[in-house]
């Protein structure tokens, strides 16, 4: 039986330009990946898929997930300082061997969430101006939560956004999976309409089905944010890309 499943939706733009990628080696470790792309063309689409897939293919070979995503990361930042910025995105990576804690690791908003035992436990920390410049009384709404502050294709070392944002430009997460649980990997159209009605993810996961249980959960998403920015202003109505990648995971 299959054991995840992916669902995209382009919401109000003309294209798609997220990915994600499942791989698996044979001591059984799986790594899935889903990466925001940071565009509107279908180059980077492309570009956002096959990175996708050389990050999931290294993470389970060397069963760690930052392993995966800090080699694509490297290897694009040599890009980047040789032919200037190209494409880029928002990444998350997760891996889980049998026997093993889940790892995770992320540059960018794409976040990572674990469902269990009733509670949906966030497994990433954005990097995004809303990060490094919270809310306060004074500005409520804080930094603008859409500035990402670290992604793939930049060329900025863990130092550079250390020092300029107070985060490293790849973090990572470890998790002891002890049962039956899910995780989700969303890219920020697919969770932020979700997070600002106040929806219930774990509520949303429960699916018995993972193929409908995801593509609801994406559906809603966009149908959400268009009621939101609808509600706003009638005359611009917007949905970004939402991506989502849910799987069911043993330890």
């Amino acid at each position: 039986m299959r054991t995840y499943a992916t669902a995209q939706h382009t919401g109000t733009d003309p294209g798609q330009c997220d990915a994600t990628a499942v791989r698996s080696a044979p001591d059984g470790t799986r790594a899935y990946v889903l990466l925001d792309g940071i565009g509107r063309h279908e180059t980077t689409h492309r570009w956002a898929l096959g990175a996708a897939r050389q990050i999931a293919r290294t993470a389970a070979r060397r069963g760690d997930a930052e392993a995966g995503l800090r080699h694509v990361y490297n290897l694009c930042r040599e890009d980047a300082i040789h032919y200037g910025f190209s494409d880029k995105a928002a990444a998350v990576a997760a891996v889980k061997a049998p026997g093993k804690p889940l790892t995770v690791a992320w540059c960018g908003d794409s976040r990572a969430y674990l469902m269990e035992r009733g509670i949906t436990v966030r497994l990433t920390e954005d990097h995004n101006k809303r990060r490094v410049y919270p809310p306060t009384a004074t500005y409520p709404y804080g930094g603008n939560r859409n500035h990402i502050t670290s992604f793939l294709g930049s060329d900025a070392t863990d130092e550079d956004r250390q020092r300029r944002y107070g985060h490293p430009a790849i973090e990572t997460a470890t998790r002891k999976i002890t049962g039956p649980c899910r995780l989700l990997l969303a890219s920020d159209g697919a969770y932020e309409p979700h997070e600002d009605a106040r929806h219930c993810l774990f509520t949303e996961c429960d699916g018995d089905d993972l193929i409908p249980t995801v593509r609801d959960l994406v559906n809603l998403a966009v149908d959400t944010a268009v009621k939101t920015s609808r509600s706003l202003d009638p005359n611009h109505v917007y949905a970004d890309n939402a991506t989502a990648l849910l799987a069911d995971l043993t330890p």
